[in-house]
């Protein structure tokens, strides 16, 4: 093979090779910072953009007759408002007679059904990698409910949320707190493990939220703790960091939630685990200050 055939071949292999660290580099910004780094030029864009339409639509005389004509119009316009039609009676009418009907397991009474009803489930591209499907466990009718971002190899392989080495540190942590794993109910964002492991692709949770979102309403829970930024991103649809979303109080279907830690990021970085300890106490007083008088019957 001649040189001037391979110089293209190791061009590609650079350029694919600077692709990659770039996406790196870009991935741990985000971990950081959040996705409001990227999103300031794009405000300034709009803002601009919004300017230069408006100044266009300014009104410009014309001179001399037509100049009289035009602002006589404009008066007349202005006198006489225009009639609207108030159709919102005929929109919501059109609307539930044109609505689709539930799918069964939306209509499950309890978790048990919507297990059976939802663990074939093919939505998505994990379905066909998985090994088992992860519905979740605990409590069935939890004050608490514990959330993670989608099952590992162990989970995957035994049907079962946090069962690995993540999995005791978190039952370690619900210790401290005084709360055991029969007490409350265990989930992820996902269902089906990511194949590798990876992060879970943003269509990936948006499919799978649905369920979760039913499982919220089967157990009315009175809070939920998140575990981990991509948990907290994928529920809350915040593009915060996880530094500026710990220590906060959401809402989510209603109910109060708090974000801390993975336990899998702490077995990584256990300097992390004393913020995780402030994280966690907050959840079982604002647990605590929900619950107590206010049990469920």
């Amino acid at each position: 093979m001649s040189v001037h055939n391979q110089f293209p071949k190791k061009h590609n292999q650079m350029n694919e090779l600077l692709k990659q660290q770039l996406i790196e580099a870009l991935k741990d910004q985000k971990e950081i910072f959040g996705d409001n780094l990227f999103e300031q030029n794009k405000l300034n864009r709009k803002t601009s953009l919004k300017i230069k339409t408006e100044q266009s639509k300014e009104f410009k005389p014309k001179s001399g007759t037509n100049r009289d004509n035009s602002i006589r119009k404009l008066k007349d316009k202005e006198e006489k408002p225009e009639v609207t039609y108030k159709i919102e009676s005929q929109k919501k009418a059109g609307s539930q007679l044109f609505e689709e009907p539930k799918e069964k397991w939306e209509l499950s009474k309890n978790l048990n059904e919507l297990n059976d009803l939802i663990c074939n489930c093919q939505n998505c591209q994990l379905g066909a990698t998985r090994n088992k499907f992860v519905f979740g466990s605990g409590n069935p009718n939890a004050d608490a409910i514990v959330i993670g971002e989608g099952p590992g190899a162990d989970e995957d392989a035994q049907g079962l949320p946090f069962v690995g080495r993540a999995g005791k540190l978190l039952t370690d942590i619900l210790k401290a707190i005084n709360f055991s794993r029969d007490e409350v109910y265990i989930a992820n964002v996902v269902k089906c493990r990511p194949p590798g492991n990876r992060t879970p692709y943003p269509q990936e949770m948006d499919t799978c939220l649905p369920y979760l979102k039913k499982q919220i309403e089967l157990i009315q829970p009175k809070v939920i703790l998140l575990l981990g930024l991509t948990a907290a991103q994928g529920i809350l649809k915040k593009k915060e960091s996880l530094t500026k979303m710990r220590g906060k109080i959401y809402e989510f279907e209603n109910k109060k939630v708090i974000v801390t830690y993975h336990p899998a990021a702490l077995l990584r970085n256990p300097n992390w685990k004393r913020g995780c300890w402030e994280d966690v106490k907050i959840f079982r007083k604002l647990y605590d200050e929900l619950v107590t008088g206010n049990g469920k019957n």
